[in-house]
């Protein structure tokens, strides 16, 4: 007798073949049986006529890491299908951690302070919230590079090096699954390559993985995918691209150019692949606009340069060099913000507040990030919509939300986030069952048996017998994101059951309040 059984559903099993009618059995946490069992008897049966039956969607790109001490019960994932998040992404995570080494703005105005320094450390702590969700991680290098040598423009002496090395080996034995850069953002983009590549080399020795938010996505993403695929060449590390796109109207003609790389990297023989959202439009800090001489150092310098008037003026000219154009500041939409007088200016563009408040918009820019105490986060409108269905066809991207979980109650639905964080599966399964994409067993592909093979997640990704048993029940008739960017606390509709280890987590759109994620791979 099978403890769960789902009947006569439309099962999609992830490995992109033609979705085939049948049941599926679950023994404990692993998938018993597949196919016509109509004589089965079970615990409990969950009949799924006229619904897709998919493996739990892995969320490749995900900033959870703090967010699911937080809020274990992941509810904005949870309600997308996503069974497993892979966390420590952009170069930002929660462990290995010490020195000067700081959070991303939104963790450290939730967590102020942590209890941990090693990744074996955060994983007792996780363990003990007992979040809803699987979770890998990768070790983030500006996290490890501000742990050792803190925030200062130069390269690491070969001492330092040395220990950034012993460290991210130290979190690799400890279970993380590869290194993550964030080379936008300081102090990664202070990391000569030759660092990177001493640190990928390290991560392929044990067959982890390099995942890249490049140098640049826009004016430079030739160059910038060029240094990604060179370390993939050097190394023999499996390269992952971050949200491969084309920032800002006049790049979006440069991804023939960007495609082809990649393609004839990859029949090279470079492993390497990419994820992407389905979204025409990013969000970070807003600081992530500061010149890479401005974001030197910690919080107090950053802002110590604003509060300083020569050196704000340099800012706020090389600001405009950068953004001449009116057009350019209604593309950055001001999104959360830490103190709750800015909040009036959430879902307005830099270029609508400036207007109101009778001021340029770069020296808007500059106030709110002074006022707000660099805790702004943005919306960048840039992406050419034509391109970004382009990108997520490709054979070799997966689907990652580049969201952090949230909930609409309790402490993380306080915020404004950008309608990734709810909607991402959902908004990709809509398009492909509508025609607008890739065909249902491939969009279904991508969010699992591809990340799977990628992360090393051997008994995820696919309905199989002797799979883990994360299993999404889906109604095809009416699944779609609702959050958007007026209302980003939303969850997207048609995802009726999620089952995670094989264990109820939504069930009948209900939640059971149960939740049974583990550390992986494992």
């Amino acid at each position: 007798m099978f403890d769960l059984l789902l009947r006569d559903g439309l099962i999609v099993d992830g490995t992109g073949a033609s979705p085939t009618r049948g049941d599926v059995g679950i023994l404990g946490d692993r998938v018993g049986q597949v196919g016509d069992l109509a004589g089965a008897e079970a615990a409990q049966t969950i009949p799924c006529a006229g619904r897709l039956v998919c493996p739990g969607f892995i969320d490749v790109h995900s900033h959870s890491d703090v967010f699911l001490l937080i809020e274990p019960g992941a509810q904005s994932k949870i309600a997308q299908g996503i069974t497993t998040e892979v966390i420590g992404n952009c170069g930002a995570s929660a462990a290995p951690r010490s020195g000067a080494a700081r959070m991303p703005a939104d963790w450290q105005a939730h967590l102020p302070a942590v209890s941990w320094r090693t990744l074996a450390e955060y994983r007792h702590r996780l363990a003990e919230a007992r979040p809803a969700v699987n979770v890998a991680a990768l070790v983030g290098h500006n996290t490890l590079r501000g742990s050792v040598l803190g925030y200062d423009p130069r390269p690491a002496r070969p001492d330092e090096l040395a220990d950034m090395i012993r460290q991210l080996e130290q979190a690799l034995d400890e279970g993380a699954v590869g290194l993550s850069t964030g080379l936008a953002y300081a102090p990664g983009m202070f990391a000569p390559r030759e660092e990177i590549h001493a640190l990928a080399a390290a991560v392929a020795r044990r067959g982890g993985i390099y995942t890249s938010h490049m140098r640049s996505e826009g004016s430079r993403l030739i160059e910038a995918i060029e240094e990604t695929l060179e370390v993939g060449r050097a190394t023999a590390v499996r390269v992952q691209i971050s949200h491969l796109k084309t920032s800002g109207p006049a790049n979006w003609h440069k991804l023939d150019a960007a495609i082809g790389l990649i393609e004839r990297a990859r029949a090279e023989g470079i492993q390497v692949v990419a994820d992407r959202y389905p979204y025409t439009a990013s969000s970070t800090d807003l600081d992530i606009l500061l010149p890479p001489w401005a974001a030197a150092g910690t919080r107090d310098e950053i802002l110590g340069r604003l509060q300083d008037s020569a050196l704000r003026e340099r800012i706020r000219a090389e600001l405009e060099s950068t953004h001449p154009a009116r057009a350019d500041w209604e593309r950055v939409v001001i999104g959360s913000t830490g103190r709750p007088q800015l909040r009036r200016f959430t879902g307005r563009s830099i270029a609508e507040a400036a207007e109101a408040e009778g001021v340029a918009p770069a020296t808007m820019a500059l106030a709110l990030m002074i006022e707000d105490e660099l805790r702004t986060q943005a919306f960048f409108h840039g992406m050419s919509e034509a391109n970004m269905w382009r990108i997520l066809a490709l054979s070799w991207v997966m689907i990652g939300s580049d969201a952090s979980l949230r909930s609409p109650k309790g402490p993380l639905g306080a915020d404004h986030p950008h309608p990734r964080a709810y909607g991402t599966m959902p908004r990709f399964l809509r398009a492909a069952l509508d025609g607008r994409s890739v065909p249902i067993a491939e969009a279904v592909r991508k969010m699992t048996s591809l990340p799977a093979q990628q992360f090393g997640l051997r008994d995820r990704g696919k309905i199989c017998p002797g799979a883990a048993a994360d299993i999404v029940v889906i109604d095809p008739r009416t699944v779609r994101d609702t959050a958007d960017f007026a209302e980003p606390h939303r969850f997207p509709e048609g995802v009726e059951t999620v089952i995670v280890n094989g264990v109820p987590t939504l069930q009948h759109g209900r939640w059971t309040g149960l939740r049974a994620g583990r550390w992986l791979p494992r």
